[in-house]
């Protein structure tokens, strides 16, 4: 069957090989959801930057495909949706086994606890390499201490051949906690697009398509991301309206720019409006533009509650940004504070107003850590780097067997 004859398959051309040629092995990524993310943008950064003759990719949500999948600069990958109702995914199992089998992938990727429990398929499937990625923490498990979540990843674990966690305090998580065997976790970095995400020409902020403020007459923070209850956006608002209210000659300069969209924007605006500073922000919500919108900012601030690896951080520092963000997570791997930024405690307004005011008291120093940001993520956070790391877990995991295994297993 094809992609475009499959019910539930991504409109778009699919291009097969001609007959007689081998195709690459394939790799089946399998995710909750494929739509704006952090996780989601990681799959598409790695299936952009793959090497084509070395894996084809097949993506499958659990859920749905939203247009998200346009980021994919590909035209050979499949984007399938299973429509997957509340509650466990065991009902999918069959249909999710009988689409392994026909496909024959060289690997099965899973990607956070959401879809783990598809590694059963793959396995009944006899898929030769199975991988699971951790990328963040669990909305209902932020401090990583519930011992249902622990005890679940342990259910699975003996389905999964080889984890894959993006920071160290996943990887710390995996095997001190779950009690995954060090052997089988290997830690990777996040890449960044440093081509698509730079420093503003000359060093200075340049103006943001339609927004009412620019540098040099403003000094603009802001942060990127959707509006949900992990990412805690109304703390920067909160933040920012302290700011104020502790440095009012700020007034005339300091500007809030919060982008996205979700069920915390509407709170963001209701702090905001009912500190009379509405008309010092801007919410323009979700925008395709994000290079250009890190451009325009001078800092960049994360008021997350937790954080597997952030790539909105990753791709503030290649733009040349200071970053701001809570210590939590995989973010102070990212931040060296009071190098390429400040690092403050989670949910702290206090703490994270000071970082504002000391960060805009002292532009020349800001920008001498948003160099030093670019300097580290060209040093340490390539996806030339990320895409070789993931390629050694692909195919040499059975010592670069699996791909001609793949084409045995039947």
């Amino acid at each position: 069957m094809s992609a475009l004859s499959h019910p539930d398959a991504a409109p778009g051309p699919v291009q097969r090989e001609p007959a007689g040629v081998r195709e690459a092995p394939l790799i089946v990524h399998i995710v909750h959801r494929f739509d704006v993310g952090g996780l989601e943008n990681g799959v598409v950064n790695l299936i952009d930057h793959m090497p084509r003759d070395a894996f084809r990719h097949m993506v499958v949500a659990l859920t749905e495909v939203t247009d998200f999948r346009h980021r994919l600069r590909r035209d050979d990958v499949e984007c399938i949706a299973l429509h997957k109702p509340p509650g466990h995914g065991a009902k999918l199992y069959p249909r999710l086994y009988r689409l392994l089998r026909e496909h024959r992938p060289a690997v099965v990727h899973t990607r956070n606890l959401a879809a783990l429990e598809m590694q059963v398929a793959a396995w009944a499937a006899r898929v030769p390499l199975r991988v699971h990625g951790e990328h963040g923490r669990d909305v209902g498990d932020l401090d990583g201490t519930s011992r249902h979540h622990q005890r679940l990843r342990r259910l699975y674990s003996p389905f999964v051949h080889r984890y894959i966690a993006l920071s160290q305090d996943l990887a710390r998580y995996l095997t001190e906690h779950v009690g995954i065997a060090p052997a089988r976790v290997a830690q990777i970095y996040n890449g960044v697009d440093t081509a698509r995400f730079h420093p503003a020409p000359g060093g200075e902020p340049a103006p943001i398509p339609g927004a009412p403020f620019s540098a040099p007459a403003h000094w603009l923070v802001g942060t990127v991301g959707r509006m949900q209850t992990v990412k805690h956006q109304p703390l920067l608002a909160r933040a920012f309206v302290h700011a104020l209210q502790r440095q009012p000659s700020l007034r005339g300069r300091l500007r809030l720019v919060l982008v996205g969209d979700g069920p915390l924007r509407a709170e963001c605006q209701a702090v905001l409006a009912e500190a009379g500073v509405a008309d010092l922000a801007w919410l323009p919500g979700e925008r395709a533009d994000v290079p250009d919108l890190m451009r325009g900012l001078s800092a960049f601030v994360l008021p997350s509650l937790a954080e597997g690896i952030s790539n909105t951080i990753l791709e503030a520092m290649a733009s040349g940004l200071p970053v701001l963000a809570t210590a939590v997570g995989g973010n102070p791997e990212l931040v060296a504070d009071r190098r390429t930024g400040l690092l403050v405690p989670p949910d702290d307004i206090e703490a994270m107003a000071q970082g504002l005011l000391r960060l805009a008291a002292d532009p020349a120093a800001a920008q001498a850590m948003g160099r030093a940001g670019r300097a580290e993520v060209e040093r340490r956070f390539s996806l030339e780097a990320m895409v070789a790391a993931y390629g050694r877990v692909y195919d040499r995991q059975y010592g670069g067997q699996v791909t001609r295994s793949a084409s045995r297993n039947a």
